[in-house]
């Protein structure tokens, strides 16, 4: 069996003949946005980095196949991995490692206890815009070791409100396969004060697949068809005086499964999908119960600079389906136990910024600050009232600074450090009676890195903008699933070579080109960890972490061309390269999957503007098949998508057809990690209409 090919020339050269949106209306647009991932007031052009901005009408404009955010992040990032169309996150990459998400910069994420939910934490309703900076960065702190997904809430604009509703159903039928969806927000602004608050609630049916057969629940990570979800936000700012504003922001979002099926497994031999039948769950069905709130304060007149300070808070519980799992079962609660585990966390924390422009120098710009988190994390198994993960308590302050120097014509130099100091602190605790009930003595391990970044941006032509940069990324491995595994006596934490930080060096180069009717960039990059991360499944599905060198390589191509200002074209292509050190010689050998890397893929669309009130759009992703080293092989697979918009005085109506040739295939995920109780179908042939109105 080859592994999957290594970069050539040709593949170089046909990413950079693919032109695909590049998500922005044009350069000037981007110009003007302050992409608050950045940390600074910098100009989008300067950063040597590749920055996206999906901004509203693109996200509308994937609304209307999908309201899975992994799903809308694929369409529009081929660099991301294809959604599981689940509940879970688990394998949904962004250039071979887990982004860093983020909602207006309060993380998401849940490293010390990864339970990949942090995808599903916020309706798409409350959602302005993303930005996204690829690759391993320390810009936002711990956990962007594959890059940033910051999620932009609602800001209030006028005085308005707005309405939207919405259905869906497979055109294969089935009461039991329609969802619904309804949203309300309302803004408001007078003398310095302004409020945006809304609700959204759907009811999510069954999914079918290209046959027309119910798509297989699962029942222990969790799923988005049969359930429920709510979101319930508000969004306050008060101008204080000229130069200070303070803004506060809340959202609660709760997703829960109805446990109204269950079900029947596949077979991967014989190429048969796992389905589901009615039945009743037993125990409670997954969900997801997130809170997260934020207070920001700015005054762009401190020191001959802006300050923003935010203080933020965010409680998160996953809840995860049973089973009668080998690691669960302790003969004091009888034989064949039945029981379900519930990641909780709860993250606190502080981010101070100060940017100064023309500190000392007329073209040298300087953005400091100090950032604090405290994380309080462990998984408990809820019906038993056991903790599988003792409670580890995290503690991280990390000072930075970044300097920007642009008095060179054409060049922007930028140069920067974060200072990493952290402490996980577990006390004394004893594994389940599974792993032997070992005792392990606590500890309080520290870490301490400096992690430096470094770029050049190089304005070659007023058309065309060269880039290159190192930086480092950061992260805690998954502590969670090292700790509850142990069942060697006379261990204790501080002892766990397995609690060092990841690390990981990102070098990139890329290219932009920007003309009057067409826009092209291109990017190539590479990621190395000393000490990765990576995920390996057992028997039961559940997953190691397995600590070994890892090397990523990839290119990224991404451009439009418009035919008119009623019509374009776009296209997007991504390939990435993964392999790990599987004998520990210190020599990479082994191809990483697909649990860990997307496939190659390239995306393509046509939206024309037919008349002034109606509009389409036409997008296929392409997913080309692979072979690895490592016996796993992924036979590729098309989607098209369709939809359109009609515009009346009372709203927009929309029609969109997800998967429109009602393509019948396993998900990139269930070919990747085959297992009869995952081997899931993709979603077939869907039709969503939905209407929205602002008023």
């Amino acid at each position: 069996m080859s592994a999957l090919p290594r970069f050539t020339p040709s593949r170089l050269a046909l990413a950079l003949l693919l032109c695909s949106p590049l998500l922005q209306a044009n350069d000037d647009a981007i110009e003007h946005i302050q992409v608050s991932a950045t940390r600074s007031s910098a100009p989008v052009s300067t950063v040597p980095a590749t920055i996206t901005v999906i901004t509203q009408e693109q996200i509308a404009s994937q609304l209307a196949f999908t309201q899975d955010i992994s799903a809308i992040l694929g369409n529009l990032l081929p660099g991301f991995s294809p959604s599981r169309q689940k509940l879970t996150s688990a394998g949904e990459t962004l250039r071979g490692r887990e982004p860093l998400y983020m909602i207006d910069g309060v993380p998401q994420s849940n490293p010390l206890r990864n339970g990949s939910r942090d995808g599903k934490t916020i309706d798409p309703a409350m959602i302005e815009r993303i930005e996204v900076i690829r690759g391993a960065n320390a810009i936002q702190g711990m956990g962007a070791s594959g890059g940033i997904i910051n999620i932009i809430t609602k800001s209030a604009a006028d005085n308005r409100h707005q309405l939207s509703a919405g259905f869906t159903a497979p055109t294969a039928g089935g009461s039991d396969s329609q969802s619904y969806k309804a949203s309300y927000l309302h803004s408001y602004q007078q003398q310095g004060f302004a409020v945006v608050a809304g609700v959204a609630a759907s009811n999510t049916g069954m999914y079918r697949d290209g046959n027309g057969k119910l798509i297989g629940v699962d029942g222990t990570q969790g799923d988005t068809m049969d359930s429920r979800s709510i979101d319930v936000f508000i969004k306050t700012r008060q101008q204080l005086s000229a130069t200070e504003t303070l803004q506060l922001m809340v959202n609660h979002y709760k997703l829960r499964g109805n446990g109204d099926y269950v079900q029947v497994p596949g077979n991967v031999a014989q190429g048969v999908a796992a389905t589901s039948v009615r039945g009743e769950t037993e125990g409670k069905a997954p969900q997801n119960k997130i809170t997260t709130a934020s207070l920001d304060y700015t005054n762009q007149a401190v020191l001959g600079g802006s300050l923003s300070w935010q203080l933020f808070l965010q409680d998160f519980a996953a809840l995860y389906g049973g089973g009668r799992f080998a690691a669960f079962q302790d003969p004091a609660y009888g034989e064949n136990l039945y029981d379900q585990s519930q990641n909780k966390s709860t993250k606190y924390g502080s981010r101070l910024t100060w940017f100064k422009p023309n500190l000392a120098l007329s073209a040298l710009d300087l953005s400091t600050g100090v950032d604090w988190l405290q994380d309080k994390t462990y998984q408990e198994l809820a019906l038993t009232g056991r903790n599988w993960v003792p409670e580890a308590k995290f503690n991280n302050i990390a000072p930075f600074a970044q300097l920007r120097y642009s008095a060179v014509p054409d060049w922007t130099f930028s140069v920067g450090g974060r200072y990493e100091y952290g402490k996980l602190k577990v006390a004394d605790f004893t594994t389940l009676a599974s792993y032997n009930s070992t005792f392990v003595e606590g500890g309080e391990p520290d870490f301490n890195e400096l992690l430096t970044n470094a770029g050049v941006v190089w304005q070659f032509h007023p058309n065309v903008r060269l880039y290159g940069s190192y930086s480092e990324g950061f992260s805690m491995p998954d502590v969670g699933r090292v700790l509850r595994d142990i069942n060697t006596p006379g261990l204790s934490v501080d002892s766990f070579l397995t609690l060092q930080p990841v690390i990981s060096d990102n070098l990139e180069l890329g290219v932009e080109f920007s003309f009057d009717n067409w826009q092209l960039r291109a990017s190539a990059y590479r990621s190395d960890s000393d000490l990765g991360s990576r995920l390996e499944p057992d028997a039961d599905g559940i997953y190691s972490v397995m600590r070994e060198k890892t090397e990523i390589d990839g290119i990224e191509a991404e451009g439009q061309y418009y035919f008119s200002s009623d019509s374009q074209l776009g296209f997007s292509y991504a390939r990435t390269n993964g392999r790990f050190d599987s004998d520990n010689d210190g020599k990479v050998d082994t191809d990483l999957g697909g649990v860990n890397i997307a496939p190659e893929r390239l995306n393509l669309y046509w939206q024309q503007q037919w008349l002034p009130a109606l509009s389409s759009r036409l997008q296929a992703n392409i997913l080309f098949s692979h072979r690895l080293n490592t016996a796993e092989q992924f036979n590729g697979y098309t989607t098209l998508d369709l939809s359109s918009n009609y515009d009346t005085a009372y709203g927009r109506w929309t029609l969109g057809i997800e998967n429109l040739t009602d393509k019948q295939y396993f998900t990139y995920y269930a070919q990747s990690t085959p297992a009869n109780a995952r081997y899931f179908a993709g979603i077939g042939r869907t039709l969503n209409l939905s209407w929205s109105h602002s008023f």
